[in-house]
């Protein structure tokens, strides 16, 4: 390979489309940006399909109804598959192409329970290993760290509450992986302590989540159900038009944290638990509060309400501007792939 790889193949991880196909949607585009020859290997007939097909990146469909089939039928695509780099986005197609050369495997979540040996099989002969964080690293040593970048959203612009009250937000899946309960109680304790001057505005839906987790945390809601504000999933931009401060109260070890990235983007105040990369995202100025500590983050949120407006927003827009805009991800991708030897039109 002294002349480098002449193309790069994007494998998506499955069919659907999570933080992680976002990001090959936006690495793709990075790439042809910086004038690499790239194509997708998506399921066939899938919204990732749809999604990669509206971009313009070409696409190459495999047919698949399961996780297993899906992995059967990159392994077989694999044997015969050109010259080229293969970007492993999950670790679905690196452990469905283990062993095999000429491999980028890129990691956007936290391998945990049996997935842990899995990640050590999928690397075998792997050029590169990837991870979006430094906490990551605990996890999966020797990694690159690639950081994720947000598109631009524009600046949040909410109106006054009708009542007066300043609206705590939350955007996201709701479970107690994602520490909503803990996020009640602290509404819970503002209450006690300051009745009327809070409001909680949740965003997003319980997808995917055990129905004893979801009996917890509707338990846990249950005493603020005169607070809160269900609206379902919606778009960010659109989101953070409603809420005064956006909480990210994670419980385990997020691999990132897209949505506090996406807050500063609209520079939209932030708080976030100390889980795993949070407060990597959101930098030393960022407002942190310990993991599953409802008292912690119901002091906090108190703390800011009191702080000026143009203080909350102004220092974690430039952070992102730095560090998470599609300039910042497109400067690293260029270093990226000069390092892994990709050629460039």
């Amino acid at each position: 390979m002294s002349d480098g790889f002449p193309c790069v193949f994007l494998a998506a991880n499955n069919g659907g489309i999570g933080g992680g196909e976002v990001m090959l949607l936006r690495i793709a585009a990075a790439m042809r940006e910086l004038g690499v020859d790239v194509t997708a290997v998506v399921p066939a007939a899938s919204p990732m399909m749809t999604a990669v097909t509206r971009t313009g990146v070409p696409v190459i469909p495999l047919a698949s109804r399961s996780r297993f089939e899906w992995m059967r039928a990159l392994r077989r695509w694999d044997r015969t598959r050109p010259p080229g780099l293969l970007w492993c986005n999950g670790l679905v197609p690196a452990a469905a192409t283990a062993g095999r050369a000429h491999r980028v495997v890129h990691l956007h979540q936290r391998p945990q329970g049996l997935h842990a040996p899995l990640v050590t099989l999928a690397q075998l002969r792997a050029v590169a290993t990837l991870v979006p964080s430094r906490a990551m690293l605990e996890a999966v040593p020797h990694a690159w760290v690639l950081p994720n970048w947000t598109e631009p959203i524009r600046q949040a612009n909410p109106s006054p509450d009708a009542e007066g009250r300043m609206r705590i937000g939350f955007l996201g899946r709701l479970g107690l992986d994602k520490g909503v309960h803990i996020l009640a109680q602290a509404m819970g304790q503002l209450e006690e302590r300051m009745p009327g001057r809070f409001r909680l505005v949740l965003a997003g839906e319980p997808l995917f989540v055990p129905n004893g987790d979801v009996e917890q945390m509707e338990q846990a809601l249950r005493p603020v159900a005169a607070l809160t504000r269900r609206v379902g999933w919606v778009d960010a931009a659109d989101f953070f038009d409603t809420v005064d401060v956006l909480v990210v109260p994670s419980i385990v070890h997020e691999s990132f944290g897209l949505v506090a990235a996406e807050a500063m983007a609209a520079q939209v105040p932030c708080i976030v638990s100390d889980a795993g990369a949070l407060p990597e995202v959101v930098g030393p100025r960022g407002d942190v509060v310990p993991a599953g500590d409802p008292g912690a983050l119901a002091d906090r949120i108190a703390e800011i309400a009191e702080r000026e407006e143009s203080s909350r927003r102004a220092p974690l827009f430039q952070r992102w501007l730095d560090e998470y805009s599609p300039a910042a991800g497109l400067a690293r991708m260029s270093a990226l792939v000069d390092v892994l030897g990709v050629r460039r039109a």
